[in-house]
């Protein structure tokens, strides 16, 4: 038995037209899929009511902010932006004196303290050391 010439000897060429079809789908699907998750058509915001602003939410949310800046949270450590948050709430305790209801004092005393203890062990750390931020200790 004989082959054709252009055929070569025990090797036969196979060619698969679906793979290109089925790769084009793939594509259509993930582009579909990319547009869908698209920030800008769905904005990242909390389902729900928003809480309302008071003292103690604009606190927590400082102390969430410091909680970052420490490594605490999923974020580069970075304590001179710790320290300042903390400052800042410090500042807030201050000026506030006088005008906030006990649960609210209460609430401050127990983040203050939380984020302080939270500085001083995010300052023994190593990468604290090789940090840029190194930043003193805070006021008790």
């Amino acid at each position: 038995m004989s082959q054709p010439a252009d055929e070569p000897q025990g090797k036969k060429i196979i060619v698969d037209e679906d793979w290109k079809s089925q790769v084009q789908a793939e594509k259509e699907a993930a582009e579909h899929a990319a547009r869908e998750e698209s920030p800008a058509e769905k904005p990242n915001r909390p389902k729900g009511p928003l809480p309302p602003p008071n003292l103690s939410f604009l606190t927590s949310s400082l102390g969430m902010q410091a909680m970052m800046a420490m490594g605490i949270l999923d974020n580069p450590v970075d304590l001179e932006q710790a320290k300042h948050l903390i400052d800042t709430i410090q500042m807030l305790y201050e000026k506030t004196e006088g005008n906030r209801t006990a649960d609210e004092t209460a609430t401050l005393n127990a983040l203050l303290h939380e984020l302080r203890m939270a500085y001083l062990a995010a300052q023994e750390q190593p990468q604290a050391a090789s940090g840029t931020a190194q930043a003193g200790k805070l006021p008790m």
